[in-house]
């Protein structure tokens, strides 16, 4: 994100942490979203691991929804980072309110 002129406090958002894994952190550091997720949608295919060991579609969907990330991920470039961030948030403050009410 450096590199494109995002700023250490645009990325260092919450709404753009996940829990990631350190080697696959270090795999897709230098890739953008839609070259990494599409890498990741191409081993559900066809079975190569190339991040982490999700091996199949429904499980990686199962995982971009446990974390909030917008189902419109596949299609986003850098030039949708503030909208990815507003509908992260929003995503992320429904779960808190679904998990707040089922208390």
């Amino acid at each position: 994100m450096k590199e494109n002129g995002i700023s250490q406090s645009q990325y260092n958002q919450v709404a753009n942490y996940v829990y990631v894994q350190q080697e696959i952190n270090i795999k897709v550091r230098e890739k953008s979203p839609p070259d990494y997720i599409g890498q990741i949608r191409e081993q559900c295919h066809s079975g190569k691991l190339a991040f982490g060991g999700i091996d199949n579609l429904a499980d990686f969907e199962a995982n971009l929804e446990v974390n909030c990330i917008p189902s419109n991920i596949y299609e986003m470039t850098l030039k949708d980072y503030e909208d990815f961030l507003g509908d992260r948030r929003i995503l992320m403050a429904q779960k808190i309110k679904r998990y707040y009410q089922g208390l």
